[in-house]
């Protein structure tokens, strides 16, 4: 189905010309001395989440029958754009709610209704139970990110736009989430902030070790380093943050982790350390991965402050791990 041209004049009747205002070519009444302005259709659009989960309706009617897409619909005459899209969702979907914010717009040309404007925003439900409308098949979440193919490209560009805004929002809440997840369980490879220094960690270990032993070597908290070799010293350091990066992306359990910090703690007390000095040095490990990773320029944007925060979170709960496990395998061998 096409637009249908304007052909008569809706007030006397007669048939229009064409004629030029302007620059622009448009339907003219002679009789009436009247220009008629066929301006794009407004239509809204409401973006619903539960989670991470989209409200999206199946369509009814032409066009895009059977086709998904969010509750939409036309402006009324005398309407605001903000009270057609409530009324269009609870129309659509029996669902209640109010505006928290404007998205998107977005101007196409449609084969069925000619030029549109859509408009969408984002919508929190305040009330009402979830069942398809007159105009829907089907009302239903899905989630955000695996939409079936939407029969509006406007929608589709407004889904997108909305998870460009929360992107950010999303990463700090799942991060910090995740962080905090029950000791003793494997790390599924959740999607941490700070999951984007472990290549830092990994390709400036060098540069770190070198700092951290030049500080053992003459550290009055660590007198029997200063006996050690630069090789060893360097090996002992790549060997902790190589455990500590295992951590970090998810590869380590905490059985892990007590094995290899008891075993240690075991193999310092019979070199002849203090048990002094093996928590020194592991503070000192701490101190130089956390000092470099400060200077990588991370506090120019919020969520950069957040990824810093949330590495100095997890960095916190797996040296002090490692502290106790290294000190019960210090102290079991002292018994």
């Amino acid at each position: 189905m096409q637009t249908k041209v304007r052909t008569y004049c809706p007030y006397c009747s007669g048939k229009v010309i064409t004629k030029s205002e302007g620059d622009v070519l448009r339907k003219y009444c002679p009789v009436c001395k009247v220009f008629f302005y066929d301006n794009p259709l407004p239509v809204v659009s409401a973006i619903v989440m539960k989670e991470r989960e989209v409200l999206l309706v199946k369509r009814r009617n032409q066009p895009h029958k059977g086709e998904w897409c969010l509750p939409s619909g036309f402006a009324e005459t005398g309407e605001s754009i903000q009270a057609a899209a409530l009324r269009e969702l609870v129309e659509e979907t029996g669902i209640l709610g109010k505006i928290i914010s404007f998205v998107d717009t977005d101007s196409i040309t449609d084969d069925f209704y000619g030029d549109l404007i859509f408009l969408t925003f984002e919508v929190e439900q305040t009330d009402g139970v979830l069942k398809a409308g007159d105009d829907a098949l089907e009302a239903k979440y899905f989630s955000i990110y695996k939409t079936p193919e939407l029969a509006f490209k406007s929608n589709t560009k407004a889904i997108q736009t909305f998870i460009k805004s929360k992107s950010e929002y999303w990463a700090i809440i799942d991060s910090f989430t995740l962080s905090v997840t029950e000791p003793g369980k494997v790390h599924l490879k959740p999607n941490f902030l700070s999951d984007i220094l472990v290549d830092v960690i990994k390709e400036n270990v060098n540069i770190m070790a070198d700092r951290w032993i030049k500080d053992v070597k003459t550290n009055k908290s660590t007198p029997t380093y200063h006996f050690i070799s630069e090789t060893n010293l360097k090996k002992r350091f790549k060997d902790d943050t190589d455990q500590y990066v295992k951590w970090l992306t998810g590869n380590y359990i905490v059985e892990d982790m007590r094995r290899h910090y008891q075993t240690l703690g075991l193999t310092r007390r019979i070199e002849g350390f203090k048990q002094s000095e093996l928590i020194s040095a592991l503070s000192l490990i701490r101190k130089y991965i956390w000092e470099f990773a400060l200077s990588q320029g991370m506090w120019q944007k919020t969520i950069d402050i957040y990824r810093t925060l949330e590495l100095e979170r997890r960095m916190m709960l797996f040296f002090d791990k490692a502290t106790y496990h290294a000190c019960k395998g210090f102290e079991e061998e002292a018994k």
